[in-house]
């Protein structure tokens, strides 16, 4: 089968394959693997799940999780098995790569579902980086943060901590880490720590221009221009990892205080994070129900999931834009709005700390604190000029720090660089005893490829 975007070389000449493995490529991993495949030098491979999907020069193979799973799995085990499962398909579509030419000699992965598990035997003689997104912590960053919620017992916390039992594992197996931030570093164990290296995923400056926009949406009785009073919030799911509760409860003073006001909130009712809350449909059918009878609440307007480019647009168009998180992994939204010169208003929460120096790049807001949040909001509405020196710097800071072609691609190329330059990785060979999934067709169990 010929490979997308690879010219014929000779075998002197022959190309660095690249494998990135994500269970839904491209992921964090878009902009690198896209650079790469533009590049003479490396061949890229990608495996994913069905929701996976490919790039220009990209070879991807897909993998389906059965359906089925079993019913006696321990109840702190349940995740190990599901990544198991995971891991097992792909062994089948690893091999499918390979028959059909593949030999990486650098791997990334996301090992949060399982699929580093069989890496490391499936090509002993790769370098393999891990994706390093967050460490689950029993205390210390998102779990007991929020104490108006149901807390933890000790089965749960230890649910918890055997969480990262698949990312240990990928750590003890790599050569290298890359984190996003800092922080998300910082979560993990020190023993680990001095193998990671601080890598952001990137930001594509071509696509975040800041400028006069229109936003318009059915939802919406008109279309909103840049310099309207517009709020705005955006998270994958409204949910209280993301702040939406004291997000929410922060409208009703703004919306008396502002009466030409609207309040734009983009993302799905999903739960992405956390749990689902108890009596109510979703977390939004919580809050709309807690604020029934606010003055103005029809201004807050709910946009669902928008598509990307029409997301860039409201957030041009955004007067004040509210980011609020745990302790827990850095949205992509708040570089985003920040590089669009948004004016932010952030939670002083440690991940937004590392992007946001309070009253020079953006205005740092106590989480917990709906009062203080809409003081700030309705401050940043009243007098938009006041603020127009923080817009230009968040951009700068942001540029400066997580712009893909000047900042993060150097960074990957480095690493990739150091790691073929390590030299051949000494662990032994292990010989595959099977190399698709028909192949093992007609087996009584698995034990017997080990």
């Amino acid at each position: 089968m010929a490979l997308l975007g690879c010219a014929t070389a000779s075998p002197s000449q022959r190309p660095v394959d690249v494998l990135f493995v994500h269970a839904n490529f491209p992921g964090q991993f878009a902009l690198i693997a896209a650079d790469l495949a533009r590049t003479p030098r490396y061949r890229v491979f990608a495996i994913g799940s069905q929701t996976a999907r490919s790039l220009p020069g990209v070879e991807l193979a897909t993998y389906e999780m059965p359906a089925s799973r079993p019913r006696d799995v321990h109840a702190f085990a349940v995740r190990f098995d599901v990544e198991g499962r995971r891991a097992e398909e792909v062994i089948y579509a690893a091999n499918s790569l390979k028959l059909r030419g593949m030999t990486p000699r650098v791997i990334f992965v996301h090992p949060g579902w399982g699929e580093s598990l069989p890496l490391r035997e499936l090509f002993p003689q790769a370098r393999i980086c891990v994706y390093c997104e967050f460490y689950y912590r029993t205390s210390g960053a998102d779990v007991g943060f929020d104490t108006e919620f149901p807390q933890f017992g000790v089965d749960g916390l230890t649910r918890i901590a055997a969480r990262n039992a698949s990312t240990l594992l990928a750590l003890a197996d790599a050569d290298a880490g890359i984190a996003p931030t800092h922080w998300q570093r910082a979560t993990f164990p020190v023993a680990f720590q001095d193998k990671i290296e601080v890598i952001h995923d990137g930001l594509d400056a071509r696509r975040l221009i800041p400028g006069n926009a229109t936003f318009s949406h059915p939802a919406l009785a008109g279309p909103l221009r840049t310099g309207d009073e517009v709020v705005t919030y955006v998270a994958r799911g409204l949910e209280p990892y993301r702040g939406f509760h004291s997000f929410m409860r922060a409208l009703s003073r703004v919306l008396t205080a502002r009466p030409t006001a609207q309040i734009c909130v983009a993302g799905s009712d999903r739960v992405c994070y956390g749990t689902a809350p108890t009596g109510h449909r979703s977390w939004r059918d919580m809050m709309l129900a807690e604020l029934d009878g606010t003055p103005g609440l029809d201004r807050v307007i709910f946009l669902g999931q928008l598509p990307h480019a029409q997301y860039l647009d409201l957030l041009r168009v955004s007067r004040v834009h509210v980011y609020l998180t745990y302790p827990f992994v850095l949205s992509w939204s708040l570089l985003d709005a920040m590089a669009l010169g948004s004016l932010v208003i952030g939670s002083d929460t440690a991940p937004v700390r590392e992007a946001i120096t309070d009253g020079e790049t953006g205005l740092l807001v106590p989480f917990f604190e709906p009062d203080q949040i809409a003081a700030r909001m309705i401050e940043a509405l009243v007098d938009p000029e006041r603020f127009q020196a923080i817009r230009v710097k968040a951009r700068e800071s942001v540029l400066n720090h997580y712009e893909f072609e000047t900042r993060i691609k150097p960074a990957y190329y480095g690493l990739i660089e150091r790691l073929l330059l390590a030299g051949e990785n000494p662990r032994f060979v292990v010989q595959d005893e099977y190399s698709t999934k028909a192949d093992r067709e007609g087996r009584d169990s698995l034990h017997e490829f080990y």
